[in-house]
């Protein structure tokens, strides 16, 4: 099983650890990619800090990410499960995993990033400020230009298992799995039900959807779940107390849909 996920805007920063070895990093096919959005972000926030707050969409309270982001070929560097520290990782509880739990998540989940394309938890990486979503001057938008080296590596990365696939639409925009990928792919959204004026209605909430996420992983990763497929997945979920209803997808080469139901935001 390999599960695709979205980084966090929160990141841990500080610490003494060594700084980015980059022919290190998971999916080495990326390298020369990496190498190229890098030299722009440092390059666009050692000039005009104007200019690439603007280009990276920080509030005046961040001014102190372009510092940040000039800094990154000398700036500490840590695993990336450590890195980032939004709400599903959070929930997700990495650090709190047992050592079997831990060994799956090192196999197999896998970070997308507007910086580094996409990174394994243990690759070792600094804090950066740099979403999917930005368009720097010299390459444009990240998740077009990160299009065509995502589909040289991913199909090797995703192996002939399950891809479970919980990113972000921004971040999904970056790699959209094809042909026999895409038929054994879940995509999965979370969805808030309540009942208004004795009437079931449904809604996408952001910072509960990302913690159920977590939620989600974690629990799969604890029970040591291996699904082969998304049928079989959605059958993993429900044995974990999740209520699941599933679209499979009406034509080959499609991804399955997956809708995770919760009546309590928590």
């Amino acid at each position: 099983m390999l599960v695709l996920l979205p980084p966090s805007e929160g990141k841990a920063v500080g610490g003494s650890g060594a700084p980015l070895k980059a022919e290190r990093l998971s999916l080495q096919g990326l390298g020369p990619a990496r190498e190229t959005v890098l030299e722009e972000l440092v390059s666009l926030c050692t000039g005009d800090e104007e200019k690439a707050r603007e280009v990276l969409g920080l509030s005046e309270g961040l001014r102190g990410e372009v510092a940040r982001n000039a800094a990154l070929r000398t700036a500490p560097a840590r695993p990336a499960g450590e890195t980032y520290t939004g709400v599903l990782y959070d929930a997700l509880g990495l650090s709190t995993l047992d050592t079997a739990a831990r060994r799956r998540a090192t196999r197999s989940l896998l970070v997308f990033s507007g910086l580094w394309g996409a990174v394994r938890i243990n690759d070792r990486i600094p804090s950066y400020r740099c979403s999917m979503g930005v368009r720097l001057p010299g390459l444009g938008a990240l998740g077009a230009y990160w299009r065509k080296p995502m589909d040289e590596v991913m199909p090797e990365a995703a192996g002939g298992g399950l891809v479970l696939d919980l990113r972000s639409a921004a971040y999904a925009a970056a790699w959209k799995p094809k042909g026999e990928i895409a038929g054994r792919t879940a995509a999965v959204r979370v969805l808030h039900a309540q009942l208004v004026d004795g009437v079931e209605k449904r809604s996408v909430v952001s910072h509960f959807n990302k913690a159920t996420k977590g939620r989600l992983v974690r629990d799969l990763l604890t029970a040591g779940a291996a699904p082969k497929d998304p049928a079989r997945l959605v059958e993993a979920l429900r044995d974990l107390g999740y209520v699941v209803e599933a679209e499979a997808p009406s034509k080959r080469g499609a991804p399955w849909q997956l809708d995770v139901v919760v009546t309590e935001i928590h």
